[in-house]
Protein backbone atom coordinates (compact mmCIF):
# COMPACT_ATOMS: atom_id res chain seq x y z
CA UNK A 1 0.00 0.00 0.00
CA UNK A 2 1.52 3.36 -1.10
CA UNK A 3 0.65 5.55 2.31
CA UNK A 4 2.05 9.44 2.45
CA UNK A 5 2.79 12.00 5.07
CA UNK A 6 0.85 14.77 5.60
CA UNK A 7 2.82 17.89 4.93
CA UNK A 8 0.67 20.27 6.04
CA UNK A 9 0.36 18.39 9.44
CA UNK A 10 3.78 18.04 9.86
CA UNK A 11 4.30 21.81 9.16
CA UNK A 12 2.17 22.51 11.40
CA UNK A 13 3.83 20.73 14.34
CA UNK A 14 7.56 21.65 13.95
CA UNK A 15 6.19 25.38 13.87
CA UNK A 16 4.31 24.64 16.96
CA UNK A 17 6.89 23.43 19.08
CA UNK A 18 9.49 26.44 17.58
CA UNK A 19 7.51 28.20 19.99
CA UNK A 20 8.83 26.87 23.08
CA UNK A 21 12.46 28.53 23.93
CA UNK A 22 12.17 31.40 21.52
CA UNK A 23 14.82 33.59 21.77
CA UNK A 24 15.04 37.60 22.31
CA UNK A 25 18.31 37.43 20.01
CA UNK A 26 16.08 35.39 17.23
CA UNK A 27 16.99 31.80 17.60
CA UNK A 28 15.48 29.15 19.93
CA UNK A 29 17.21 28.16 23.33
CA UNK A 30 16.10 24.89 24.22
CA UNK A 31 18.42 23.03 26.42
CA UNK A 32 17.11 19.87 28.19
CA UNK A 33 15.75 20.28 31.30
CA UNK A 34 15.35 24.19 31.13
CA UNK A 35 11.29 25.40 31.57
CA UNK A 36 11.24 25.67 27.46
CA UNK A 37 12.24 22.09 27.16
CA UNK A 38 10.02 21.15 29.84
CA UNK A 39 7.38 22.70 28.08
CA UNK A 40 7.78 20.96 25.08
CA UNK A 41 8.04 17.69 26.32
CA UNK A 42 4.60 18.19 27.49
CA UNK A 43 3.10 19.06 24.50
CA UNK A 44 4.68 16.65 22.66
CA UNK A 45 3.65 13.87 25.13
CA UNK A 46 0.29 15.49 23.85
CA UNK A 47 0.74 14.91 20.19
CA UNK A 48 1.88 11.77 20.91
CA UNK A 49 -1.09 10.60 22.73
CA UNK A 50 -3.45 12.71 20.73
CA UNK A 51 -2.17 10.34 17.66
CA UNK A 52 -3.27 7.20 19.14
CA UNK A 53 0.18 5.94 20.17
CA UNK A 54 1.62 4.31 23.40
CA UNK A 55 3.26 7.26 25.27
CA UNK A 56 6.19 6.78 27.88
CA UNK A 57 9.32 9.00 29.42
CA UNK A 58 12.15 6.72 30.58
CA UNK A 59 14.18 8.18 33.83
CA UNK A 60 15.82 10.65 31.38
CA UNK A 61 13.65 11.96 29.93
CA UNK A 62 13.72 10.54 26.68
CA UNK A 63 10.00 10.34 24.85
CA UNK A 64 8.62 7.35 23.11
CA UNK A 65 5.21 6.96 21.20
CA UNK A 66 4.77 3.48 20.33
CA UNK A 67 2.79 1.10 18.01
CA UNK A 68 2.76 -2.50 19.05
CA UNK A 69 3.62 -5.59 17.11
CA UNK A 70 5.26 -8.87 17.08
CA UNK A 71 8.68 -9.34 17.22
CA UNK A 72 11.54 -6.41 17.25
CA UNK A 73 11.41 -3.01 17.52
CA UNK A 74 11.94 -0.10 14.16
CA UNK A 75 12.91 3.07 16.28
CA UNK A 76 12.81 6.51 14.45
CA UNK A 77 13.25 10.14 15.84
CA UNK A 78 16.03 12.29 16.84
CA UNK A 79 15.84 15.40 19.63
CA UNK A 80 14.29 18.23 20.81
CA UNK A 81 16.58 20.03 22.41
CA UNK A 82 18.81 23.32 20.78
CA UNK A 83 22.30 24.76 21.65
CA UNK A 84 21.64 28.18 22.53
CA UNK A 85 20.32 30.39 20.36
CA UNK A 86 19.96 28.08 17.96
CA UNK A 87 17.70 26.68 15.12
CA UNK A 88 14.12 25.43 14.52
CA UNK A 89 15.10 22.18 12.08
CA UNK A 90 17.70 20.24 14.13
CA UNK A 91 16.31 17.69 15.55
CA UNK A 92 12.91 18.99 15.53
CA UNK A 93 12.25 17.61 11.99
CA UNK A 94 13.60 13.67 13.00
CA UNK A 95 11.61 13.87 15.55
CA UNK A 96 8.00 15.29 14.25
CA UNK A 97 8.73 13.38 11.12
CA UNK A 98 9.03 10.38 12.96
CA UNK A 99 5.55 11.16 14.55
CA UNK A 100 3.56 11.69 11.49
CA UNK A 101 5.38 8.66 9.77
CA UNK A 102 3.69 6.17 12.64
CA UNK A 103 0.50 8.15 12.79
CA UNK A 104 -0.31 7.73 9.03
CA UNK A 105 0.51 3.92 9.69
CA UNK A 106 -2.01 4.41 12.39
CA UNK A 107 -4.46 6.12 10.43
CA UNK A 108 -3.86 3.26 7.32
CA UNK A 109 -4.26 0.14 10.11
CA UNK A 110 -1.41 -1.46 8.39
CA UNK A 111 -0.55 -4.96 9.78
CA UNK A 112 3.01 -4.64 11.67
CA UNK A 113 5.37 -7.44 11.57
CA UNK A 114 7.56 -5.72 14.00
CA UNK A 115 6.30 -3.01 16.26
CA UNK A 116 7.22 0.72 15.58
CA UNK A 117 8.14 3.54 17.99
CA UNK A 118 9.39 7.06 17.68
CA UNK A 119 11.80 8.73 20.09
CA UNK A 120 12.84 12.35 21.13
CA UNK A 121 16.38 11.73 23.04
CA UNK A 122 17.58 14.21 25.85
CA UNK A 123 20.37 16.55 25.48
CA UNK A 124 21.85 15.44 22.24
CA UNK A 125 23.59 18.47 21.91
CA UNK A 126 25.69 17.93 25.01
CA UNK A 127 24.64 21.21 26.91
CA UNK A 128 24.72 19.00 30.39
CA UNK A 129 27.56 16.46 30.91
CA UNK A 130 28.79 15.18 26.96
CA UNK A 131 27.26 14.76 24.25
CA UNK A 132 24.17 12.18 23.53
CA UNK A 133 23.41 11.71 27.35
CA UNK A 134 19.83 10.41 26.55
CA UNK A 135 20.71 7.84 23.92
CA UNK A 136 23.64 6.84 26.04
CA UNK A 137 21.32 6.27 28.66
CA UNK A 138 18.62 4.93 26.81
CA UNK A 139 21.44 1.90 25.77
CA UNK A 140 23.11 1.92 29.52
CA UNK A 141 26.26 3.80 28.55
CA UNK A 142 26.83 6.63 30.97
CA UNK A 143 29.70 7.04 34.06
CA UNK A 144 27.40 7.65 36.90
CA UNK A 145 30.61 8.92 38.95
CA UNK A 146 30.81 11.40 35.63
CA UNK A 147 27.56 12.52 35.85
CA UNK A 148 27.79 13.22 39.50
CA UNK A 149 31.46 14.77 39.25
CA UNK A 150 31.55 16.89 36.11
CA UNK A 151 29.98 19.85 35.65
CA UNK A 152 27.50 21.15 33.08
CA UNK A 153 28.87 23.54 30.09
CA UNK A 154 26.56 26.47 32.23
CA UNK A 155 28.95 25.62 35.79
CA UNK A 156 26.85 24.04 38.16
CA UNK A 157 26.23 20.06 38.22
CA UNK A 158 24.09 17.97 36.43
CA UNK A 159 22.30 17.32 40.29
CA UNK A 160 21.73 21.18 40.82
CA UNK A 161 19.98 21.39 37.28
CA UNK A 162 18.00 18.64 37.82
CA UNK A 163 16.12 20.02 41.14
CA UNK A 164 12.65 20.42 40.49
CA UNK A 165 11.93 18.85 37.64
CA UNK A 166 10.88 15.48 38.65
CA UNK A 167 14.41 13.66 37.32
CA UNK A 168 17.48 12.41 38.81
CA UNK A 169 20.86 10.93 38.32
CA UNK A 170 19.92 7.69 39.44
CA UNK A 171 16.61 7.55 36.95
CA UNK A 172 19.30 8.65 34.13
CA UNK A 173 21.12 5.71 35.25
CA UNK A 174 18.53 3.16 34.95
CA UNK A 175 16.93 4.52 32.17
CA UNK A 176 17.86 1.58 30.25
CA UNK A 177 15.99 -0.94 32.22
CA UNK A 178 13.23 -2.81 30.11
CA UNK A 179 14.10 -0.92 27.04
CA UNK A 180 12.73 -2.89 23.67
CA UNK A 181 14.58 -4.82 21.59
CA UNK A 182 16.12 -3.24 18.40
CA UNK A 183 16.29 -4.42 15.23
CA UNK A 184 16.65 -0.90 13.46
CA UNK A 185 17.51 2.86 14.21
CA UNK A 186 16.47 5.74 11.53
CA UNK A 187 16.70 9.34 11.89
CA UNK A 188 15.76 12.06 9.87
CA UNK A 189 18.31 15.47 9.72
CA UNK A 190 19.09 18.39 8.53
CA UNK A 191 22.59 18.03 6.58
CA UNK A 192 24.11 20.94 8.77
CA UNK A 193 26.57 21.74 5.73
CA UNK A 194 25.59 22.75 2.31
CA UNK A 195 26.67 19.74 0.10
CA UNK A 196 23.18 18.96 -0.89
CA UNK A 197 22.32 22.04 -1.33
CA UNK A 198 25.16 23.05 -3.97
CA UNK A 199 24.04 19.88 -5.92
CA UNK A 200 20.53 20.70 -5.68
CA UNK A 201 19.55 16.75 -4.60
CA UNK A 202 16.80 17.17 -2.12
CA UNK A 203 18.12 13.92 0.06
CA UNK A 204 20.85 12.50 1.33
CA UNK A 205 21.55 8.84 2.41
CA UNK A 206 24.04 8.57 4.74
CA UNK A 207 26.83 6.33 4.48
CA UNK A 208 29.08 6.96 7.59
CA UNK A 209 28.99 9.15 10.89
CA UNK A 210 32.39 10.31 11.73
CA UNK A 211 33.63 9.76 15.03
CA UNK A 212 34.89 12.33 17.56
CA UNK A 213 37.60 12.91 20.64
CA UNK A 214 36.70 16.11 22.89
CA UNK A 215 39.36 17.35 24.91
CA UNK A 216 40.38 19.76 26.96
CA UNK A 217 43.46 21.28 26.95
CA UNK A 218 46.43 23.68 28.52
CA UNK A 219 49.69 25.39 27.56
CA UNK A 220 51.64 26.60 30.74
CA UNK A 221 54.08 29.02 30.84
CA UNK A 222 55.14 32.44 32.74
CA UNK A 223 53.40 35.71 33.03
CA UNK A 224 55.50 38.67 32.73
CA UNK A 225 55.34 42.63 31.55
CA UNK A 226 54.26 43.52 27.70
CA UNK A 227 56.61 45.88 28.16
CA UNK A 228 59.65 45.13 29.30
CA UNK A 229 59.83 41.22 28.70
CA UNK A 230 62.27 40.61 25.44
CA UNK A 231 60.07 38.77 22.81
CA UNK A 232 63.11 36.24 23.08
CA UNK A 233 62.62 35.65 26.43
CA UNK A 234 59.22 34.98 26.28
CA UNK A 235 57.05 31.71 27.74
CA UNK A 236 54.08 32.77 26.11
CA UNK A 237 51.56 30.11 26.60
CA UNK A 238 49.12 32.11 23.59
CA UNK A 239 51.46 31.59 21.00
CA UNK A 240 52.12 28.38 22.20
CA UNK A 241 48.03 27.49 21.12
CA UNK A 242 48.61 29.76 18.12
CA UNK A 243 51.16 27.32 17.03
CA UNK A 244 49.64 24.16 18.07
CA UNK A 245 46.27 25.43 15.89
CA UNK A 246 48.75 26.03 12.74
CA UNK A 247 50.36 23.18 12.94
CA UNK A 248 47.63 20.40 13.57
CA UNK A 249 45.27 22.15 11.16
CA UNK A 250 48.16 21.80 8.38
CA UNK A 251 49.01 18.64 9.27
CA UNK A 252 45.25 17.04 9.54
CA UNK A 253 44.94 18.78 5.80
CA UNK A 254 48.31 16.98 4.62
CA UNK A 255 48.54 13.59 5.84
CA UNK A 256 44.54 12.90 7.10
CA UNK A 257 42.48 14.93 3.90
CA UNK A 258 38.97 14.73 5.22
CA UNK A 259 39.23 14.48 8.84
CA UNK A 260 38.64 17.84 10.66
CA UNK A 261 40.08 19.14 13.48
CA UNK A 262 39.10 22.50 15.49
CA UNK A 263 40.19 24.99 18.62
CA UNK A 264 36.87 26.36 19.23
CA UNK A 265 37.30 27.40 22.70
CA UNK A 266 40.04 29.63 24.67
CA UNK A 267 40.71 30.79 27.97
CA UNK A 268 43.69 33.06 28.46
CA UNK A 269 45.42 33.91 31.84
CA UNK A 270 45.52 36.20 32.85
CA UNK A 271 43.62 37.87 30.49
CA UNK A 272 45.65 41.47 30.87
CA UNK A 273 46.10 43.66 27.47
CA UNK A 274 49.44 44.38 29.32
CA UNK A 275 50.70 40.77 30.46
CA UNK A 276 51.98 38.15 28.50
CA UNK A 277 49.88 35.02 29.07
CA UNK A 278 50.93 32.83 31.67
CA UNK A 279 48.39 30.03 30.86
CA UNK A 280 45.74 29.05 27.87
CA UNK A 281 43.06 26.91 28.08
CA UNK A 282 41.10 25.45 24.97
CA UNK A 283 39.30 22.68 23.58
CA UNK A 284 40.31 20.50 20.79
CA UNK A 285 38.05 18.49 18.87
CA UNK A 286 39.27 16.10 15.74
CA UNK A 287 36.90 13.75 13.59
CA UNK A 288 37.02 11.40 11.27
CA UNK A 289 34.70 8.35 9.36
CA UNK A 290 38.00 6.10 9.94
CA UNK A 291 38.69 5.04 13.19
CA UNK A 292 42.18 3.85 12.30
CA UNK A 293 42.50 7.65 11.71
CA UNK A 294 41.75 9.02 14.87
CA UNK A 295 43.65 6.61 16.61
CA UNK A 296 46.78 8.23 14.68
CA UNK A 297 45.51 11.41 15.50
CA UNK A 298 45.47 10.86 18.93
CA UNK A 299 49.13 9.98 19.19
CA UNK A 300 50.54 12.70 16.64
CA UNK A 301 48.19 15.55 17.66
CA UNK A 302 49.47 14.77 21.53
CA UNK A 303 53.41 14.77 19.61
CA UNK A 304 52.66 17.94 18.06
CA UNK A 305 51.56 19.82 21.27
CA UNK A 306 54.25 18.03 23.08
CA UNK A 307 57.07 19.33 20.38
CA UNK A 308 55.56 23.01 20.85
CA UNK A 309 55.45 22.77 24.37
CA UNK A 310 59.18 21.91 24.57
CA UNK A 311 60.50 24.56 21.38
CA UNK A 312 58.63 27.46 23.59
CA UNK A 313 59.69 26.59 27.19
CA UNK A 314 55.45 25.17 28.20
CA UNK A 315 54.07 22.48 29.90
CA UNK A 316 51.19 20.60 27.74
CA UNK A 317 48.37 19.26 29.52
CA UNK A 318 45.13 17.66 28.26
CA UNK A 319 42.17 15.60 29.44
CA UNK A 320 39.59 13.46 27.11
CA UNK A 321 35.80 14.79 28.21
CA UNK A 322 34.29 12.98 25.38
CA UNK A 323 34.69 10.33 22.53
CA UNK A 324 32.64 8.72 20.09
CA UNK A 325 33.29 6.00 17.35
CA UNK A 326 32.53 6.29 13.40
CA UNK A 327 29.64 4.53 12.03
CA UNK A 328 29.40 3.09 9.01
CA UNK A 329 25.48 2.27 7.71
CA UNK A 330 24.83 -2.07 6.81
CA UNK A 331 24.54 -1.98 3.53
CA UNK A 332 21.22 -3.33 3.90
CA UNK A 333 20.00 -0.04 5.47
CA UNK A 334 21.27 1.38 2.68
CA UNK A 335 19.29 -0.24 0.27
CA UNK A 336 16.32 0.36 2.11
CA UNK A 337 16.25 3.86 1.82
CA UNK A 338 17.41 4.51 -1.96
CA UNK A 339 14.89 1.81 -2.97
CA UNK A 340 12.18 3.81 -1.12
CA UNK A 341 14.08 7.04 -2.90
CA UNK A 342 14.14 5.21 -6.42
CA UNK A 343 10.30 4.05 -5.87
CA UNK A 344 8.91 7.32 -4.98
CA UNK A 345 10.98 8.90 -7.48
CA UNK A 346 13.04 11.46 -5.07
CA UNK A 347 17.11 12.30 -6.29
CA UNK A 348 19.35 11.27 -3.70
CA UNK A 349 23.13 11.24 -3.21
CA UNK A 350 25.33 9.55 -0.50
CA UNK A 351 27.32 11.31 2.09
CA UNK A 352 28.96 11.03 5.11
CA UNK A 353 27.98 13.02 8.43
CA UNK A 354 30.72 15.08 10.05
CA UNK A 355 28.54 16.09 12.58
CA UNK A 356 27.36 13.52 15.54
CA UNK A 357 24.23 11.91 15.62
CA UNK A 358 21.97 9.60 18.34
CA UNK A 359 22.04 7.26 15.47
CA UNK A 360 25.58 6.57 15.60
CA UNK A 361 24.94 5.85 19.55
CA UNK A 362 21.96 3.60 18.74
CA UNK A 363 24.51 2.20 16.41
CA UNK A 364 25.93 0.25 19.10
CA UNK A 365 22.08 -1.90 19.32
CA UNK A 366 21.03 -2.38 16.18
CA UNK A 367 21.88 -1.15 12.68
CA UNK A 368 21.31 2.82 12.28
CA UNK A 369 20.87 4.67 9.26
CA UNK A 370 20.13 8.19 8.82
CA UNK A 371 18.32 10.45 5.80
CA UNK A 372 19.66 14.14 5.65
CA UNK A 373 17.51 17.20 3.92
CA UNK A 374 19.22 19.76 2.62
CA UNK A 375 20.10 22.87 5.02
CA UNK A 376 20.38 25.79 2.80
CA UNK A 377 23.91 28.04 2.56
CA UNK A 378 24.70 24.90 5.41
CA UNK A 379 23.08 27.16 7.93
CA UNK A 380 23.11 25.31 11.02
CA UNK A 381 23.11 25.60 15.31
CA UNK A 382 22.11 29.14 14.32
CA UNK A 383 19.11 31.39 14.01
CA UNK A 384 19.58 31.31 10.28
CA UNK A 385 19.20 27.56 9.85
CA UNK A 386 16.50 26.76 7.29
CA UNK A 387 14.58 24.19 5.20
CA UNK A 388 12.49 23.83 1.96
CA UNK A 389 9.07 22.12 3.09
CA UNK A 390 9.28 20.51 0.12
CA UNK A 391 12.67 18.74 0.68
CA UNK A 392 11.14 17.69 4.22
CA UNK A 393 8.25 15.96 2.26
CA UNK A 394 9.76 13.85 0.33
CA UNK A 395 12.67 13.11 2.99
CA UNK A 396 9.71 11.90 5.56
CA UNK A 397 8.07 9.88 3.12
CA UNK A 398 11.33 8.45 2.06
CA UNK A 399 11.46 7.49 5.82
CA UNK A 400 7.82 6.57 6.25
CA UNK A 401 8.18 4.43 3.09
CA UNK A 402 11.38 2.41 5.18
CA UNK A 403 9.22 1.91 7.82
CA UNK A 404 6.71 0.27 6.50
CA UNK A 405 9.08 -1.95 4.69
CA UNK A 406 10.98 -2.47 8.08
CA UNK A 407 8.04 -3.42 10.13
CA UNK A 408 5.24 -4.64 7.89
Amino acid sequence: MDIRIDAGRLRMDIEALAGFGRDPKGGISRPSFSRADLEARAWLKDRIAGAGLACREDGAGNIFGRLDGPGKTVMAGSHIDTVLNGGMFDGAVGVLAALECLRRIKEEKLPLAKALETASFTDEEGNLVGDFLGSRAFLGLLDGEALRRERTQFGPLLAEVLEGTGFTIEGILEAHIGRPDLEAYLELHIEQGSYLDDEGVPVGVVEAISGKRYLLGSFAGAASHAGTTPLELRRDAFLGLADMALRSTRHVATHHYGAMVTIGKVAVHPGSFSIVPGRVEFSLDYRSSSLEVLRDLDRELAEIAEDVAATRGLSFAAKLMDTTEPVLVPERLLGVLEGECGRLGVPFLRLGSGAGHDAQILASACDAGMIFIPSPDGASHSPEEAIRWDDLEKGANVLLGALVKLAT
